[in-house]
């Protein structure tokens, strides 16, 4: 069975900005596959025209330059544009190989500008054991900023951030993600480059209506990106060396701060997919036990429904079984079970259940989050999977 638009939007008061699908696991490709089919019909019936994904927004630039213009092929765009070994994953590449073929389906030269499907990543550059150099987006600002804006204005040159970067594997130690001391983030070095990082923006926005005039959107858009990328990073590794009982939780709320700012700025192309975990797209306040403490923070979600209201819609997946990594027929008495009880394989429903209160569903398997019934206040609709397959 097929979820089509029409179930989804019967359950919003108007079309979203962004309309963000969550999963409950990632890289099953029974959930891709819902994601892209829905993701087409979006396209072709709503007139959306870009999807973003819990992938290194950094790298999705080269997803996106593969599917708006051809640059590269579809391989180097699946080894090179994701994060998270995301790129390996079939639902993945399926989906860049049709945004491809939709762009350039009208005649050789393409779909106008305007019509193309657009590509993002919208996670920092950050991996679960570590965070990236800032070097890609203090370089690539500092590089735009000096092909257009008054020389006098910049604090620096490029040479002066080079010798503050130093060398890269310096700011991706694994061992700085659970010990402070291993971290850079409050070098002296480090320090300097964060004032400089804020300077670089201040002169992007002062010099707003110059740059404008004298970039395309792409090149405008990019550099944003940049700055936005380069001072969150640098905000992160700060707090990488933090040695309070606060750390982890500042860690947490600056990757999905991250996050929200990279799709906030995605919603002023116009309406797009989003793809990532619940957890990262949920209304409700996000909580995980690190070392045995419980950690709060906003998530994403929370932060972009803050800014953008109506024009945020929030779908939750739920699947029943994921066999294949353990996880059976749900009890009857969860959100899952009485889901399981429906006949369809698939479909989409309110978030309103009938059959008592649910009860949270305890997982076997650790990658797999069941939707845990004190949050359902917080969609707008689940999408279910009876059976996740291979």
């Amino acid at each position: 069975m097929t979820i089509g638009t029409e179930d989804v939007m019967r359950l919003l008061p108007t079309r979203p900005r962004l309309l963000a699908l969550g999963e409950p696991t990632h890289g099953e490709e029974s959930l891709l596959g819902v994601r892209n089919e829905l993701f087409r019909q979006l396209v072709e019936r709503e007139g959306y025209r870009t999807i973003a994904i819990e992938s290194d927004c950094l790298m999705g630039l080269v997803v996106d330059d593969y599917v708006t213009s051809g640059e590269g092929t579809l391989d180097e765009a699946m080894e090179h544009g994701f994060s998270h070994e995301w790129g390996a994953f079939p639902g993945n590449r399926e989906l860049v190989r049709w945004m491809r073929a939709y762009n350039m389906r009208a005649d050789e030269e393409g779909r106008p500008g305007p019509e193309r499907l657009r590509f993002a990543g919208f996670d920092g550059p950050l991996e679960i054991t570590a965070a990236a150099s800032p070097r890609q987006a203090l370089i690539g600002l500092h590089a735009y900023l000096s092909a257009r804006a008054d020389a006098d204005l910049l604090p620096c040159d490029a040479g002066t951030l080079e010798g503050l970067l130093g060398a890269d594997d310096r700011w991706t130690n694994p061992a700085a993600m659970w010990d402070p001391a291993h971290s850079v983030g409050r070098t002296p070095e480090v320090v300097r480059l964060r004032v400089l990082a804020d300077d670089l923006v201040s002169v992007l926005e002062a010099q707003r209506p110059q740059l404008i005039a004298t970039s395309t959107r792409e090149e405008w858009d990019r550099a944003r990106l940049y700055g936005r990328t380069a001072t969150g990073l640098l905000r992160y590794h700060f707090r990488m060396a933090d040695t309070t009982e606060g750390r982890m939780a500042w860690l947490l709320a600056l990757r999905d701060s991250m996050m929200a700012a990279n799709l906030l700025a995605v919603a002023e192309r116009g309406p797009a997919l989003v793809s990532a975990h619940n957890g990262h797209l949920q209304r409700h306040k996000s909580t995980m036990r690190m070392g045995g403490e419980p950690v709060q923070w906003w998530s994403a979600g929370a932060i972009v429904d803050a800014h953008l209201g109506g024009d945020y819609g929030f779908l939750a997946t739920a699947v029943g079984t994921i066999r294949h990594r353990g996880v059976d027929a749900p009890p009857p008495d969860t959100v899952e079970g009485l889901l399981y009880a429906r006949p369809e394989d698939r479909c989409v429903i309110g978030p309103v259940l009938g059959g008592g209160t649910p009860v949270p569903r305890v997982s076997p398997w650790f990658g797999y989050a069941p939707l845990d019934p004190a949050m359902l206040s917080g969609l707008d609709g689940i999408v279910f999977v009876k059976d996740a397959v291979r």
